[in-house]
This record gives structure tokens, C-alpha cells and sequence, in this order.
């Protein structure tokens, strides 16, 4: 390293102790580039085992896609199966209360009749 001074020489032993403090400063500086190094490495370390942990939950995820777009075609045509058998209860339930209509018509003209009957009859 070249003196930059300003055209003054300087003691000797001052001259030694501004080198001794600089090669102390550079020997912290490459300790701590060292920790740094040494901590970054461990860190990207666990970054690749989390990012292949990452690759295998991507990967189930993508076979469990799978498995629901094969099952899609299936649970389509089991939800139209269902449509139609919906279809034909509402049809027999329909039946039914035509039929039962007429039965309750008839059932309260019976049993208007037979009020009337009591009240003549005073029963």
C-alpha cells in the first residue's frame, strides 16, 4: 500500500501502528466475511431441503388434480343419474296427489254427510 500523506513523513513506530490497526480491521473483516459464509451456507442448505419438500407437496398436489379430473367424468354422470331419478319421484309424487285429490274431496263430502246426518238426528 502506497503512503497517502500529505508530503510529511511519519514516525516509524506511528507508520507500524496505522498498518498493525489495518491488518487487524481486514482480519475482523474476513472473520466476519467468514461467519457470514458460514451462516449463508446453512441457510441455502435449508433452503434446499425445504424447496424439495416444496417438490414433493407439488407433486402429490398434482396427482391429486389428476385424480379429481379422472373422477370429474364420473361425478357428472352420477349427478344426471340422480337429475332423473329426482325427476321420476317428482313425476310419482305428482300422480299421487292427483289421485289422493279426488280421495280428500270425496273423504269430506262423507264425512259433511254424516254431520249432517248426526244433526238431524241429533246424535
Amino acid at each position: 500500500m502506497a503512503d497517502k500523506g500529505d508530503g510529511r513523513t511519519r514516525p516509524a513506530t506511528r507508520r507500524i501502528k496505522t498498518l498493525t490497526q489495518a491488518a487487524l480491521n481486514a482480519d475482523a473483516t474476513v472473520v466476519q466475511v467468514e461467519t457470514l459464509l458460514t451462516d449463508l451456507d446453512r441457510t441455502v442448505v435449508t433452503l434446499n431441503h425445504s424447496i424439495g419438500d416444496l417438490d414433493v407437496t407439488l407433486d402429490r398436489f398434482n396427482k391429486t388434480i389428476t385424480s379429481i379430473d379422472e373422477l370429474a367424468p364420473r361425478l357428472i354422470a352420477m349427478v344426471e343419474r340422480l337429475e332423473q331419478i329426482v325427476s321420476r319421484v317428482e313425476a310419482i309424487v305428482e300422480i299421487g296427489e292427483a289421485v289422493a285429490s279426488p280421495l280428500a274431496t270425496v273423504e269430506s263430502a262423507i264425512r259433511g254427510a254424516v254431520s249432517q246426518v248426526r244433526r238431524v238426528a241429533r246424535l
